[in-house]
């Protein structure tokens, strides 16, 4: 079912003497003057989390599951316990549903009275995401990381129960009271969380409601009262029937085919989780269509929250998050992420970006009107793909290797021209449209795009310029010396040779969005001193393909075990990637994925053999992104 999803508003609150209220909800956050005591005895020593840390063997992954994020108290104390008594090779991940997420600077003052939490604070405030739904992955530290789910709890859970597959190992409750926030604590809720709960979880919560306790049962977990914290009297404990046993991680070598930017983000996200990688390529990094001068990272605002346009901004805000963490551009010869004016192209595109700023679908934080004319993509820009992609590269556990690619066998070898065959644990191939020329690939529901992009020489005036723009095309900055002016646009038409016509296309479209700057850039003088051609790989339904390679209706022996796809980009590499990459390295380790499931059934490559097994034509939206 294609959910849409509630735009997120931020919570408001009151700054009181030792404390942090809600009017909305006529509660406090924490106990005035001693949030971190409460946080500590009721969540983490609550579920004996120091003791179970300690016990954590090499490659095992402790999950956490929590109902309010709120100030981010009680993960913060849960990453510094985990870095103070863990194993060096084990793993934390958390998540965390909250509704009303405080405002980035309400939070910055919240925490900002816990100086023994300040390596922890600093990482939360540095990725804390913009108020838009969805899951959003957040970076503590190399072993740590948090998934702040934006939404109402009950439904995220209830999704979750299935896609996370009992892997939950202790649970934080803390909503509000339930006599202040009685949605917070229903049993269609506590039964999600049993279904998300793996043998042996507990769980703590400061409440001792007996609507709670009886809920809590009702839903199999076994609930005792314990000593309250401070003044309060009591409080629940509880756990899930069996013995707890954290999931052991999936490690091991890993092929990925392509060094584009698809390649070099999963094999990035992948060599972070502990995987050996060797990228194989014809032509060596970013030689394809990720090898274009200047790329604009932006993405299309839609007031309709449906998972495919959720996709679109939960991707645009993760590869933001993954560019800061890298400190990608570190200077302006790779870019610059200083916002990207969007000048609507019609009438409706200009009633599609009003609707989707006026419905608070897309926060002000994302999207704003920048005159009568334009609108900001905030966070967006312009980079130089082949640098981004040679810093993603550029880690001890990733080995390029140069060969052309002929086929794919059953068990996931990659064998090369010369007839090497190259074996690993996994397979991913990201080689855009050039996967469906691998035998037995050539089934793949794919489209080939030809984009041609004329690199123009500046001017006095140009030179001026700084930030990327989009309109019918896009135009950058001056990156290396020149302006990317761009792309055509041509299905029928995919080969790879030049056209002087594209090139009279690309500056005919500036010359008619964009006149000021078409005449700045020098008129019908523009000096256009190369083009270059790639090849855009595109789905039916324009999202990309990522995920295990299913077995095609047609050819069921074609069906390759241990082989997955992270293809389909079109012209939007820069931005769907990384979270692409998240999802599959996710998926490989056996972690809990940290992205929503009805968008991992969205992008799943299955989804187009599922249809044809059906007999149903393939779909994409009223108005393609493209």
């Amino acid at each position: 079912m294609n959910r849409t999803a509630d735009p997120i508003r931020c919570a408001e609150v009151e700054f009181q003497p030792g404390g942090l209220r809600s009017p909305a909800f006529g509660d406090r956050y924490f106990m005035p003057g001693r949030g971190l005591a409460e946080s500590r005895a009721v969540f983490i020593e609550g579920n004996n989390l120091p003791t179970r840390f300690q016990a954590l063997r090499e490659g095992q992954c402790f999950v956490i599951g929590e109902l309010g994020f709120g100030t981010g108290l009680n993960a913060l104390l849960a990453a510094d316990c985990f870095h103070r008594h863990a194993h060096p090779e084990s793993r934390l991940r958390i998540f965390s549903a909250e509704k009303f997420p405080l405002a980035h600077d309400d939070l910055e003052r919240a925490l900002g009275s816990y100086p023994e939490l300040a390596r922890w604070r600093e990482a939360v405030l540095d990725q804390y995401p913009p108020p838009a739904p969805g899951f959003h992955r957040l970076i503590l530290s190399e072993r740590i990381d948090l998934v702040l789910m934006l939404g109402d709890a009950e439904s995220t859970w209830r999704q979750l129960g299935g896609q996370l597959n009992s892997q939950i190992d202790g649970w934080f409750l803390d909503g509000f009271a339930p006599a202040c926030n009685p949605d917070m604590w229903t049993d269609r809720l506590f039964q999600a969380l049993a279904r998300s709960s793996r043998p042996g979880a507990t769980l703590s919560t400061f409440t001792a409601a007996g609507n709670v306790r009886r809920g809590l049962q009702a839903a199999g977990f076994s609930v005792r009262k314990v000593p309250g914290f401070a003044a309060k009297r009591e409080r629940l404990a509880g756990q899930w029937p069996g013995e707890n046993e954290p999931i052991v991680l999936r490690r091991g070598r890993a092929l990925v085919a392509g060094a584009g930017l698809a390649g070099a983000t999963t094999a990035r996200a992948l060599a972070e989780r502990g995987w050996e990688v060797q990228v194989i390529d014809r032509r060596g990094p970013a030689s394809g269509a990720s090898g274009n001068s200047a790329g604009v990272l932006y993405t299309t605002p839609s007031a309709h929250l449906t998972p495919q346009n959720r996709f679109y901004q939960t991707a645009f805000i993760r590869a933001q998050s993954w560019l800061r963490r890298h400190r990608f551009p570190d200077d302006p010869t790779d870019g610059r992420l200083n916002d990207v004016l969007q000048y609507p192209t019609s009438t409706k595109h200009r009633n599609k970006l009003e609707q989707a700023l006026e419905s608070g679908a897309w926060p002000r934080e994302l999207l704003s009107r920048h005159d009568d004319d334009a609108y900001v993509l905030h966070g967006g820009g312009y980079l130089s793909p082949p640098r981004w992609v040679e810093q993603l590269l550029d880690h001890p556990a990733i080995d390029i290797v140069r060969g052309e690619i002929r086929s794919l066998d059953q068990q996931g070898a990659l064998v090369l021209g010369d007839g090497r065959a190259l074996r690993a644990d996994a397979t991913v191939i990201c080689l855009a449209h050039h996967s469906a020329k691998i035998d037995p690939l050539n089934w793949l529901f794919i489209k080939r795009i030809r984009g041609q992009v004329s690199e123009c020489a500046p001017t006095a005036a140009s030179a001026r310029w700084r930030q990327a723009v989009c309109h019918g095309g896009y135009l950058t900055p001056a990156l290396d010396g020149h302006h990317c002016v761009g792309a055509s646009y041509d299905l029928k038409r995919p080969e790879h040779g030049l056209d002087p016509a594209d090139d009279e296309t690309n500056l005919a479209q500036l010359r008619d969005f964009l006149p000021e700057r078409w005449a700045e850039l020098g008129a019908e003088d523009i000096d256009i001193f190369a083009s270059r051609v790639g090849v855009r790989c595109q789905s039916p339904d324009f999202l990309p393909q990522a995920g295990p390679l299913p077995e095609p209706r047609a050819r069921p022996h074609g069906f390759v075990r241990g082989a997955w796809l992270n293809i389909a980009h079109g012209s939007r590499g820069l931005t769907h990637t990384p979270l692409t990459a998240d999802l599959l390295a996710d998926q490989l380790c056996a972690l809990p994925p940290s992205l929503e499931p009805e968008l991992i059934d969205a992008l799943a490559p299955e989804r187009f053999v599922l249809r044809a097994r059906r007999r149903q034509p393939d779909w994409g939206p009223n108005d393609p992104p493209e």
